[in-house]
């Protein structure tokens, strides 16, 4: 395991959230940008959809990898090398010249994505303390996280329309630049190892394949259907691959997440609802922008100005979680979240075709996002509560992984509600009702999501101690 000491806490701070800023931002500049990259790229219709899934497949699939690499190889070193391995695929997608390339290099932003998220989020939770210190930390990277978001939105647009879609991916190389630079001002090197651990390599293999397969089948239900036999045939192989990892797991002395991670209900709670709230979050954010473009007609970069607000939300969210939560239990301010993100979906589901900004958008706009925001910071507080720093990283990767997952998850699910209840794509008012219908889903998954919070202890547990050495537990058996 690593010795390693906790650098300068505000510069660790600063270079996990630009870093957790620039994924944010990255996912939405490339929405917004994909018209442009079809024109320019000549992609057919059919094939335009893997500039976004090549990345997801990647960044999905290597999040536990990379979480459990940060705690063998060092969080600094994998920080370093994920971003500048996603800056390197930045740069080799803008200057993409055929479709292929610029799928190829959105795989590889994935990967150094995959390294760099969880190692970011371990070093925030090496570094401040349990408890007060480390949930305002949280709220910050948190906040980070919604504003790199909206502003992706309204950057993606401006710069596809002025600059050129090749800008989406170049505008990725100063942003990294910045949070390279802050590294040595006060991020601590990686000590050496103390005691040599081995890689879980199959586990590796099951779980990276387990999940892109997952991912792979989820992301294709939107043009195949999730009855259709190659849909079940994946699940139905990523499950036995899953399955796999779980028994791999069970049985090695070096597992790439350990099951008894599970047992801390805390940790366990944290992960199911990062999963139920992402799975909200981008209903939220796809379905309400499908409302404003499709129903009431306004322009990509209006829509993307009117998510400023729900950004703002956010950040009051955290502010409100830090100072509620912080001397608390996380479930003091995860309850209350829920339940208001829950109410503000349940009012967007009221929208009309002949709805206004102000009650339709802006009113939800402002419960959705508070309660949100109430949520994410204590729930990446609660996902490394009782865990040891020797774990971090694997903690980190399962949080990171569990995101992912529920918005992939949960964004098809819904989707597919919203055609089933589309009689008429055509239709602004058909249209309508099958957003209508999702985000009504959504604001029942946050209801799941307050009870879920409700049977989490009232207290969080003591700073867990690093299990004993392999080596020990073997000669006590022996003895």
């Amino acid at each position: 395991m690593y010795k390693n000491s906790r650098g300068r806490p505000g510069v660790v701070l600063a270079a996990a959230s630009v870093a957790q800023f620039l994924f944010a931002m990255d996912m939405a500049l490339m929405n917004v940008a994909l018209p442009d990259v079809r024109v320019s790229l000549g992609f057919a219709p059919v094939d335009l959809s893997w500039v976004v899934h090549a990345y997801a497949l990647t960044f999905g699939g290597f999040l536990l990898l990379g979480g459990r690499l940060c705690d063998l190889y060092g969080r600094r070193r994998l920080f370093v090398a994920g971003l500048a391995a996603f800056a390197l695929f930045s740069l080799l997608g803008g200057l993409a010249q055929a479709p292929w390339q610029l799928v190829a290099a959105r795989a590889g932003q994935g990967l150094g994505a995959a390294a760099a998220a969880p190692a970011a989020l371990s070093l925030i939770t090496t570094t401040f303390a349990e408890g007060r210190e480390r949930v305002r930390a949280l709220g910050v990277w948190s906040a980070m996280n919604a504003v790199g978001g909206a502003l992706g939105v309204i950057a993606g647009g401006l710069l596809a329309e002025y600059a050129g879609w090749r800008w989406v991916m170049l505008v990725n190389l100063p942003i990294v630049a910045v949070a390279l630079a802050l590294v040595p001002a006060g991020v601590a090197s990686d000590a050496r190892r103390t005691r040599r651990e081995r890689l879980d390599a199959p586990g590796a293999v099951l779980a990276t394949a387990g999940i892109g397969l997952l991912v792979f089948g989820v992301v294709r239900t939107e043009r195949l259907g999730w009855t259709s036999a190659t849909t079940l045939g994946t699940l139905a192989a990523a499950a036995v691959l899953i399955a796999g990892f779980v028994l791999t797991e069970a049985r090695t002395g070096a597992p790439l997440v350990r099951l008894g991670l599970l047992r801390n209900r805390w940790v366990a709670g944290a992960n199911v609802l990062i999963f139920l709230a992402a799975a909200g979050q981008f209903a939220a954010f796809y379905f309400v922008s499908l409302y404003m473009q499709q129903v009431l007609g306004m322009g990509a970069a209006t829509t993307g100005a009117a998510f400023l607000p729900f950004t703002a939300g956010v950040v009051a969210g955290t502010v409100i979680a830090t100072r509620v939560g912080s001397a608390r239990s996380p479930r003091t301010s995860l309850i209350p979240g829920a339940l208001l993100a829950a109410a503000g979906l349940g009012w967007f589901s009221m929208i009309s075709p002949d709805g206004g900004f102000v009650a339709d958008v802006l009113g939800p706009s402002t419960l959705t996002s508070v309660g949100l925001g109430m949520c994410l910071a204590p729930l990446a507080a609660a996902s490394s509560m009782g865990v040891g720093p020797h774990e971090a990283g694997m903690a980190s990767g399962l949080l990171n992984s569990s995101r992912q997952l529920g918005g992939c998850v949960g964004l098809a699910a819904l989707a597919t509600v919203a055609a089933w209840a589309t009689e008429d794509p055509g239709s602004a008012a058909s249209l309508n009702d099958g957003y209508a219908l999702a985000l009504t889903v959504g604001a029942g998954i946050f209801l799941v999501a307050a009870a879920v919070a409700v049977a989490l202890p009232r207290r969080g547990p003591a700073a867990a101690a690093p299990p004993e050495p392999l080596e020990n537990r073997l000669e006590g058996t022996r003895s």
